[in-house]
């Protein structure tokens, strides 16, 4: 007798956006509100699963300088809940698509092929430019932005080279800061190159601190929420 195909539910990877509650999606919000079960990021609030109140909650880590669960574990227990669960969502901090592993993620559920959909969030970048009013981008001084980061691995951290942009903007950034001032540096870049640092951006404490790369070059100290580092001419004061 011919064993028949295992029935998976839906996988959702869901952008949880920078952090405020009512700066996820509309459809976000829904999806939450529908979900039989959701695996969350370690910097997704208690505010943001309130959203889901019916839903299974499971912590699955992912905070720099922390213990986390290890990537392929996260895999397997999508795969194990999408056996369970009608409805699972994944929430992810900002947008699934940048710096959230969801390339790894939709590898294993493609193998399997369970569905999945992605709903996008709004990155830290943006909602960092609209905290501090600097646009990453601005006519006759900056039309490139580049997203890096270098936390992820940090045993290459030495090979990774600058790009080359107008705009830069670094996410994780608190540990770097040295690093990739010296870097910079070493480019030729200014040291009155103005830099912006955005700490648990669009959190009720967020903080914004504006220098200088020379400065960036001393380090930011010890930060306790994520950092977002934002480089360039177009961080400069604005005068109105």
């Amino acid at each position: 007798m011919s064993q028949s195909a295992p029935h998976y539910g839906k996988v959702y990877l869901v952008g949880a956006g920078p952090g405020a509650v009512d700066l996820i999606t509309l459809r976000g919000a829904s999806i939450l509100a529908q979900a039989d079960v959701v695996l969350h990021d370690a910097l997704v609030t208690e505010e943001m699963l309130a959203l889901a109140p019916q839903a299974e909650k499971i912590p699955v880590g992912k905070r720099s300088g922390q213990r986390s669960t290890a990537q392929i574990a996260i895999n397997h227990l999508l795969i194990d809940c999408a056996k369970k669960f009608q409805t699972i969502v994944r929430l992810k901090g900002g947008d699934p698509m940048l710096f959230g592993r969801a390339d790894e993620e939709l590898k294993a559920l493609e193998s399997l092929g369970i569905e999945v959909e992605i709903v996008p969030g709004i990155t830290t970048a943006f909602a960092a430019a609209a905290a501090t009013q600097q646009p990453l981008t601005k006519r006759g001084v900056a039309r490139s932005i580049a997203f890096f980061t270098s936390a992820t691995a940090p045993q290459h951290a030495d090979e990774l080279s600058m790009p080359d942009s107008d705009t830069l903007i670094q996410y994780m950034g608190g540990r770097e800061a040295v690093a990739t001032a010296k870097k910079l540096i070493a480019q030729g870049r200014s040291l009155d190159l103005p830099v912006i640092i955005v700490e648990n951006c669009s959190l009720p404490d967020q903080s914004i601190t504006r220098m200088q790369l020379r400065d960036l070059e001393q380090g930011l100290g010890e930060r306790k929420g994520p950092v977002l580092v934002m480089i360039g001419n177009a961080m400069a004061l604005r005068h109105t």
